[in-house]
């Protein structure tokens, strides 16, 4: 059997489920019957082998044990499935929510936008009919106001006169279509501002409802609504909660089936963590009211400082402020469709916990109550918050692990835990019993994961055997599949994937291959370098070359090209130009004197008789004598 078959297998199993229900008068989405199906096979219980090809016979098994399921009345868990498949097909992001409310306002808007912008009037009756059509797109794009109601419709004309008269159809009539488009949009902001600025004067507003001041009072009464609905929903999982946990201290309970009360447990806490979402996006709408009615008063004090009472005001300066003051306003227009859509679905979950009320009432679980303490989430955490209560990391049954505080983890309230902070110990060991935990006794780290504990004394009998516990949470997430999405195990059942992303064909269900060869490799430089070569820190050397460079500019460049070299290469030398340079050596000379002699006589004198007399004789030779 092909893939392509084996997928046309699966989809005619769904929708003859689908029309089996129907006969028998249950409407079913298909959605919700590929998570049964799911379920169904995933439940040991029920023996399907997903290692083989399914048989006629399986087949016709599976049909039956989904339209038996799909169509029990009285099933707690079913309504937790159908609940679980209504929040995912309906909620999404806020962000997520006001892209898809834009777009849809689009679609509604292109005809009349396309029916502009290809307009081709001429005649003076065309031109008028192509304004009031611009009239009844700001309108309708705005949102202020409906095009039917003349009132509104003559202010708007007279705001959108006083930026965009009638003479510059023409101008607009030679735009391109996304020009057209943009001049629209923008003429609608600036139109909108208008509006408002008059409303805030009094001069004006017609057909356009005080947003601010309705979302000052459906925004706490939603907030009011929701923590109603989860106070109910608490009250209604203690008093579950306190039965399982009679019934596993030994006590008999007579005529209660202990299935359908964990199953409505589960079903109580899925509604919990839905109202909380909710909870937490209506607190974002708050907020974000706030935020938007302070700009709007201080927007509308800044165009009051403007405009006062001047009888003209450049443009440049009020458009704009009337542009964003078009925008703040939009901002409103959000918050409403989004605080609709939250008060939608939180009227859509009720129905799903309809089912374990009317089964469970109070008459019901009164008689098994009598004499009973009924707890709260707070108080069990208040119960284990001693000091003496805390996890010992150097004690010897847990000093193998790693364990996290909030004294010594940082964003210890920002941990990830495992099973949506439910104790680990009793979904395990009690079969799917969902206590809530506390994270200060001691986080346990394991195989990077994060698990917390409704006790000292379950955080130490929960690591003598991690392994053996998880597993068993894992089989009792088969056996009640609502679990997989409250608890987040999706990562735990990634092995068993439905047969349509499997990869061999003839198989309901496949294990898929967890290991396969793959290389990596490094690159050896994969960071861009920014060593800049001509980078000189000597400023001599950068006068240097500005005088090269300057040097260069009355020089000459010459090229030359051989027979051997042509059409190899091209070949280009430059070179400096002789100058005519004269230079003087110094000269040689020499001079010859002769050497003076003198001879002195008679030095020694007479005698006594004779007196001395010296006789000075000259015997210089001259120079060209010698």
């Amino acid at each position: 059997m092909s893939r392509a078959q084996a997928e046309s297998v699966i989809k005619n199993i769904i929708r003859e489920i689908a029309q089996e229900c129907a006969s028998k008068g249950q409407a079913v989405s298909e959605t919700l019957v590929a998570f049964m199906v799911k379920a169904v096979v995933l439940n040991p219980s029920n023996e399907f082998n997903v290692d083989r090809t399914l048989t006629k016979d399986d087949v016709q098994k599976l049909i039956k044990l989904c339209v038996e399921q799909l169509l029990d009345a009285r099933s707690p868990a079913l309504d937790t499935v159908k609940m679980q498949v209504y929040f995912d097909m309906n909620y999404t992001t806020r962000s997520d929510f006001l892209d898809e409310h834009r777009r849809v306002l689009e679609s509604r808007l292109q005809p009349v936008i396309r029916e502009i912008t290809d307009s081709r009037a001429r005649t003076r009756e065309e031109l008028e009919s192509l304004y009031r059509k611009i009239v009844s797109a700001v309108l309708l794009r705005s949102g202020l106001g409906s095009p039917t109601d003349i009132a509104v419709v003559r202010e708007a004309t007279a705001a959108l006169q006083s930026v965009f008269p009638q003479t510059e159809l023409g101008t607009f009539m030679s735009l391109s279509k996304r020009d057209k488009e943009r001049q629209i949009l923008e003429l609608t902001m600036i139109v909108t501002g208008i509006r408002l600025f008059n409303k805030e004067c009094g001069k004006g507003g017609e057909g356009i409802d005080d947003l601010p001041a309705i979302l000052n009072e459906a925004v706490p009464a939603t907030t009011q609504s929701v923590d109603t609905e989860i106070q109910t929903t608490l009250h209604q999982a203690f008093k579950y909660t306190t039965l399982l946990e009679k019934a596993h201290a030994g006590e008999r309970l007579e005529g209660l089936s202990l299935q359908l009360v964990r199953e409505s447990l589960i079903n109580s806490r899925q509604h919990e963590a839905f109202l909380r979402v909710i909870l937490s996006d209506v607190i974002s709408c708050a907020q974000q009211v706030e935020m938007l009615e302070n700009q709007l008063a201080a927007r509308m004090e800044q165009l009051q400082n403007t405009i006062q009472s001047k009888t003209a005001v450049p443009t440049a300066q009020v458009y704009p402020q009337f542009i964003h003051l078009a925008q703040l306003w939009s901002g409103f227009q959000d918050e409403m469709v989004l605080l609709s859509v939250l008060s939608n679905i939180l009227a859509s979950l009720e129905p799903f916990t309809r089912g374990h009320r009317d089964i469970f009432g109070d008459d019901v679980l009164g008689q098994y109550l009598s004499g009973a303490h009924v707890k709260s989430d707070e108080e069990r955490v208040k119960d284990v918050s001693g000091p003496d209560q805390f996890v010992n990391p150097k004690d010897y049954q847990v000093s193998q692990y790693d364990w996290l505080f909030p004294e010594t983890t940082k964003n210890f309230h920002r941990l990830s835990l495992q099973y949506r902070g439910y104790c680990a110990l009793t979904l395990g060991k009690f079969d799917r019993l969902l206590l809530p935990s506390n994270p200060d006794i001691g986080v346990l780290r394991y195989k990077d994961h994060h698990y917390a504990f409704s006790s000292k004394a379950a955080a130490y009998e929960f690591a003598e055997n991690p392994t053996m516990y998880i597993q068993l949470v894992a089989e009792g997430a088969k056996r009640s599949p609502e679990l997989i999405q409250l608890l987040e195990l999706h990562n735990q059942f990634s092995t068993i994937t439905p047969y349509s992303q499997g990869k061999d064909a003839g198989r309901m269900l496949e294990k898929p291959v967890t290991k396969c060869d793959s290389g990596s490799q490094t690159d050896t430089h994969f960071m861009d370098t920014n060593i800049v070569k001509t980078y000189e820190w000597n400023e001599w050397e950068l006068r240097r070359k500005a005088i090269k460079l300057s040097n260069l500019r009355t020089k000459v460049t010459h090229s030359i090209q051989t027979n051997l070299s042509n059409m190899r290469r091209d070949n280009v030398t430059q070179v400096y130009l002789p100058k005519d340079n004269a230079t003087q050596t110094k000269v040689d000379s020499a001079t010859n004197v002769p050497k003076p002699q003198v001879f002195l006589a008679g030095l020694r004198g007479g005698g006594m008789s004779e007196p001395t007399d010296m006789t000075k004789v000259d015997l210089t030779i001259d120079v060209g004598e010698q």
